[in-house]
């Protein structure tokens, strides 16, 4: 029995060890910007509307409305249907709704921004300059010093990547950036005009001979170190083979920006385009492609939650389990 026992632990020890080279390692970098799920339930108005609700006001503001009146409810969702109304018009349009989700999806970047504001406007004129900024994060220096910093040339190269970030924010060109500008210079992969830079701080990063491009072994680098001697682990030529198949498009052997682009912004299931569009059509009687304020209100319950819409939701599920 004792060489059973010996032959099953080896076994496992194996399966263990391949099991471990099969997967990535826990810090593995992926640069890859993922889109985010609106909600955690599921998207099924039949049982209940908590998807909508959340995916309209947030996962916080959604619970803070589950414990409010129908009346008071209904009073709050008219103020935020005055702000979804950008132009003042009257109308709700789909882009309008789905620049609103994304407002509420993306609220916890809004709010960090917001906290840290104060600490670069140092003027409190309601824009941050490139050179508040610049005191701010890298201090005082004269020339290309950074006074006792050690490892300067990093600092410098890590100026020059803010410093190029920054005037890729800046719209206007002033080296100025209003609140919503300075989000997307610390949160670019939000703004679709942020898109080249990722891609340049992204080949920045990888492309270590400088050629322009991204090549399987550079791609390869980034994520793995290998050991001298050490067979390559699976997780690494599943890896290999993503690139060969799917990252290198025109099957040159390398990627080009615009394959860089289709990598690390992956163009996926748009859920505020689908959410916003859904709320559209279920509240858009007249079918003339927008809603009013009114026809909102009228479906107000699918939009946000109150003690009565849950109290339903809740008989609903008792008599279901009866």
């Amino acid at each position: 029995m004792a060489w059973q026992n010996t032959l099953c632990y080896y076994y496992l020890l194996t399966v263990c060890l391949v099991w471990a080279q099969a997967k990535p390692p826990p810090d593995k970098k992926d640069r890859v910007h993922h889109g985010q799920d609106l909600s955690d339930h599921p998207h099924d108005d039949s049982q209940d509307f908590r998807y909508d609700h959340e995916a309209f006001l947030g996962k916080e503001d959604a619970k803070t409305f589950d414990q409010l009146t129908p009346e008071e409810s209904k009073e709050r969702l008219g103020k935020i249907v005055d702000r979804i109304d950008r132009d003042g018009d009257g109308f709700v349009t789909q882009p309008e709704l789905k620049d609103w989700i994304k407002h509420t999806q993306n609220r916890y970047i809004y709010e960090s921004v917001n906290k840290n504001w104060k600490d670069y406007d140092k003027d409190n004129d309601g824009q941050i300059t490139w050179n508040e900024f610049k005191r701010t994060t890298y201090g005082h220096y004269e020339g290309e010093e950074f006074g006792d910093i050690e490892d300067k040339n990093s600092y410098r190269k890590m100026l020059a990547r803010d410093e190029r970030r920054f005037k890729a924010a800046d719209r206007n060109g002033d080296m100025s950036v209003t609140k919503e500008e300075f989000t997307a210079f610390l949160h670019p992969e939000e703004f679709d005009y942020m898109k080249d830079i990722i891609v340049t701080e992204t080949l920045e990063d990888i492309d270590k001979n400088g050629d322009g491009f991204v090549e399987v072994d550079e791609y390869l680098g980034d994520i793995y170190s290998p050991e001298t001697g050490e067979p390559e682990p699976s997780w690494v030529t599943n890896e290999r083979q993503q690139f060969l198949e799917h990252r290198d498009i025109n099957k040159d052997g390398k990627m080009d920006r615009e394959e860089i682009g289709h990598w690390i912004l992956p163009t996926d299931y748009d859920h505020a385009e689908v959410e916003s569009k859904h709320l559209l059509v279920q509240s858009d009687k007249d079918l003339d492609d927008k809603i009013t304020k009114q026809e909102i209100l009228d479906n107000w319950n699918m939009f946000v939650g109150s003690q009565a819409t849950n109290y339903g939701e809740d008989l609903t599920k008792k008599h279901d389990e009866l």
